[in-house]
């Protein structure tokens, strides 16, 4: 039984680090000198009787050491509000990086709330993946960029001789303002023409025929068209 535990140790000295985390004679609470290799970028399941030490392994030494070591990377004035941590009770721990304990208890009454959210991680994914992702158009399926006004000049002189071009926005109501009265102060500002429904239209005629008009319609300001 000797022998087999000094060759499993020998083994385990002889990983790597960078592929697994390699905990050595772990003397953690019921932990009785316990050596373990645990493969990285896996996920690793920890099963075992009530008692045979999960928590300890888990919890106790590998999030407790890897806590530590994150602690001592810090400056020494950012440690002096943390507190000292002790390390856990082990010939050694090699490979661990710093950790996140997720212990089995509800603190949330929220039932869509995740390991993301629960660790607040999953407002910096979606920054990251904002900033390194490709969108595409779910209309057009082509990638959706960033145009500069010469680039937006350059697409229109492109087009063929004759090619009708259109420069609109959509219209936005302020709460609480018909879209007649919107329609008023358009024209006052000097504009005279809106797409409505996706046709072009004189915002004179159409304050004339009020009773055409609906909060419902789609509105754009047509700025220019040739």
């Amino acid at each position: 039984m000797q022998n087999t535990q000094k060759t499993v140790e020998k083994d385990i000295d002889q990983l790597d680090p960078r592929q697994y985390i390699v905990v050595k004679g772990a003397r953690v609470n019921n932990l009785k000198n316990l050596s373990v290799a645990i493969p990285r970028n896996k996920l690793v399941v920890i099963t075992g009787l009530s008692g045979s030490g999960k928590s300890s392994l888990a919890f106790d030494t590998l999030f407790a050491e890897g806590q530590r070591m994150y602690v001592e990377s810090l400056s020494s004035y950012a440690r002096q509000f943390l507190g000292r941590m002790e390390k856990p009770e082990v010939d050694y721990i090699k490979g661990v990086s710093p950790a996140i304990a997720i212990e089995q208890k509800v603190n949330t009454r929220n039932p869509r709330s995740t390991v993301g959210t629960t660790t607040e991680i999953y407002d910096y994914l979606k920054l990251l993946f904002a900033r390194i992702g490709t969108t595409y158009s779910p209309v057009s399926g082509t990638v959706v960029s960033r145009d500069s006004v010469s680039d937006v000049v350059d697409f229109i002189n492109s087009q063929e001789s004759g090619t009708r071009v259109m420069i609109s926005c959509p219209l936005v109501m302020l709460h609480g303002r018909s879209l007649i009265k919107e329609l008023d102060i358009l024209m006052s500002k000097g504009y005279t023409r809106v797409l409505l429904n996706g046709k072009v239209s004189f915002i004179e005629e159409l304050l004339e025929n009020k009773a055409e008009l609906s909060d419902k319609d789609s509105v754009e300001i047509l700025l220019t068209g040739q």
